[in-house]
């Protein structure tokens, strides 16, 4: 890969004839281009099979799509890198869209990684659980799931029928006795004996089985022993079996769509109406359905369906494995291409269909179907929320809707486990990705300051936003501030603004007022009398709404610091104990208090803790003066 930057272009020239004047300097070479505007934001990341031939297309006035005039029009620089390979380029193109998200590109914005079964290895009893994120951990994955109430349902219903654990290792050490969960007949409880580790490595086996669509033989299996069981007149055990079996059952029914004919593949349909897209997936793994997701990726009204499916394409499977097959609702530009990128990439064959006819048509039938009435719900609430920021706009005096809505909270105990919380709101919802939550450090606060915790939240936030975003350019910034409070707060607000320099954010205080009754709400802003809306006002609601949403995700943050601090263990602040020494140390002195009590002799007394760390773990405890 080769950068070949040219900065040589006069900055005064735009459009057409700056492109021009990069021609000289390029070659038939694949690789990636960038279009950037006189305060060198990136306007465009596009790939080419022939840079020079690619780039001379844009050098021509006229037949572009009135979205690639624009970007021609605000262009003032280039910048361009080669690669080896035109599948390289689409690779690198896509990572480049992620990372910068270049307004005239389709961009996938919602992007999160999704949880799967993993049945761990390398231990006499296999431990099932859902996992998300990177497979550091040995064993088998099973996925991946929608979303983590799929995973849940699923992963209930596997404990009935199979009665493996989902316990922590060290829980499974320390346990002297069967937990609720084998009471409830979830478990078999291998941790005290109550199965022998022939028989629990079946029902892993079986586990794997079902997970990997054998499912019909498993229940096959369990039918015959169930028939043993009554004709030997074990009737318990015979209910018990039959039991199993409803349970798999049901994780069948659950799943909906269960097809014979494919085994693996994810399903892709588009929908676009009015300039917006909606992209449905479902996965299809083992012939089961592991459920579906909704995306919405920017697109426009002069956007064809191919590039936004080959754009969905290549910024999806950026970080995720690909399935064997591909099916889509719409032909791609450049199959060969992405299907060589990400066969290349999952190191076996991936497939892109375009299904016709038969039980994958029938597959994208059903999805289109779910595209088309999720993208009929999306822009109705968009429409009823742009109403509303229209409404607050009115009702706090901006000068336009917001596009960005912050709203701010505290929660704490008598001034205890403090914490800040940030949620956002804009034109499509809640920006749950956005929210930001803030652990109170000040030292020097009275317990229980709310102004103080507020300044000192805000105070953190306006540095940030003036480190990461000075320009104001990345949309980081917001168009109104929403604060838990009345005159004081907003005047303590108003003052962190002044001393970083922000004074043209529009910045208001939501009071309970009379009663503290929800719809008897004032509003301050600085240096004007408070106010209240209509007690039937929609406006009124929807800030009603967001500051419950504050409230709700401080509340939730709090309750998280508390619970941590609540278990958390001093041995785990002593230099030298890990997880082992951890667990012998409990093992020996049963907790962690009489560890802190023990003298030196005892301490030297406990398997694996040398001279060296009974001494360090005896001055952590006592010379804390």
């Amino acid at each position: 890969m080769t950068d070949q930057t040219d900065s040589s272009s006069d900055p005064e020239v735009t459009g057409h004839a700056c492109i021009q004047a990069y021609l000289k300097t390029l070659d038939s070479s694949p690789g990636v281009y960038r279009m950037l505007d006189a305060q060198a934001r990136v306007l465009y990341v596009g790939k080419a099979r022939n840079l020079k031939a690619r780039v001379s297309n844009y050098a021509r006035p006229g037949g572009h799509s009135g979205r690639i005039d624009r970007m021609i029009r605000d262009t003032s620089k280039m910048m361009f890198l080669t690669t080896r390979t035109e599948t390289e380029a689409l690779l690198l193109e896509q990572n480049l869209i992620k990372q910068l998200k270049p307004k005239y590109n389709v961009l996938l914005r919602d992007d999160k990684s999704f949880p799967n079964i993993l049945v761990t290895t390398g231990q006499a009893f296999a431990q099932i659980k859902k996992h998300r994120g990177a497979r550091k951990e040995k064993g088998a994955y099973f996925g991946p799931f929608a979303s983590a109430d799929a995973v849940n349902r699923t992963l209930n219903q596997l404990q009935k029928a199979f009665l493996l654990r989902n316990c922590s290792d060290s829980m499974f050490d320390s346990r002297t006795r069967p937990c609720l969960l084998h009471q409830i007949k979830r478990c078999s409880a291998p941790c005290v004996g109550l199965i022998s580790e022939a028989d629990y490595a079946k029902s892993v086996r079986d586990a794997e089985r079902f997970l990997s669509g054998r499912s019909t033989k498993v229940q096959e299996d369990l039918a015959r022993q169930m028939q043993e069981a009554s004709d030997g007149m074990e009737f318990e055990r015979a209910a018990a079996l039959r039991d199993r079996i409803r349970a798999l059952t049901m994780v069948q029914s659950s799943q909906g769509i269960n097809p014979r004919g494919v085994t693996e593949a994810d399903i892709i349909a588009l929908h676009m109406e009015s300039g917006q897209a909606c992209v449905q997936v479902f996965f299809i793994r083992a012939n089961q359905n592991w459920g579906n997701r909704d995306f919405y990726p920017r697109a426009g009204t002069d956007i064809s369906a191919a590039e936004v499916m080959e754009a969905f394409l290549g910024q999806f499977y950026d970080n995720k494995e690909p399935p064997r097959q591909l099916l889509l609702s719409d032909a791609i530009e450049n199959e060969d291409l992405m299907q060589t990128a990400l066969s290349e990439k999952a190191g076996r064959k991936v497939e892109i269909l375009v299904p016709q006819r038969g039980e994958k048509a029938e597959l994208m039938s059903g999805a289109l179907r779910n595209a088309r009435e999720s993208l009929a719900r999306r822009m109705s609430e968009s429409a009823t929320q742009a109403k509303l920021l229209r409404g607050v706009a009115d009702a706090f005096g901006l000068d336009g809707p917001p596009n960005r809505i912050e709203v701010y909270d505290n929660s704490h105990i008598q001034g205890t486990n403090a914490v800040g919380a940030m949620i956002v709101a804009g034109p499509e919802g809640f920006t749950k990705n956005a929210y930001r939550k803030f652990n109170i450090r000040g030292d020097d606060l009275t317990p229980g300051d709310d102004f103080g915790m507020m300044k000192e939240v805000l105070n953190r936030r306006f540095t940030r936003l003036l480190k990461e975003d000075p320009d104001r350019d990345k949309g980081l910034w917001p168009d109104l501030l929403l604060i838990d409070g009345g005159a004081g707060q907003v005047s303590a607000v108003a003052g962190i603004m002044q001393a970083h320099g922000v004074q043209d954010i529009p910045m208001v205080g939501v009071a309970k007022g009379v009663d503290r009754d929800a719809g008897k709400e004032e509003f301050y802003r600085l240096g004007q009398r408070p106010f209240a809306l209509r007690h039937n006002d929609p406006v009124l609601y929807f800030v009603q709404r967001l500051r419950d949403e504050a409230h709700r995700f401080a509340i939730g943050t709090h309750r998280a610091k508390r619970s941590k601090a609540l278990v958390a263990n001093p041995l785990d602040e002593v230099p030298g104990v890990g997880a082992t020494r951890k667990r012998a140390l409990l093992k020996h002195f049963g907790s962690a208090k009489a560890v802190s009590r023990a003298n030196l002799v005892d301490l030297k007394a406990v398997d694996g803790v040398s001279s060296a760390l009974a001494e360090t773990i005896y001055d952590f405890f006592h010379d804390k003066g």
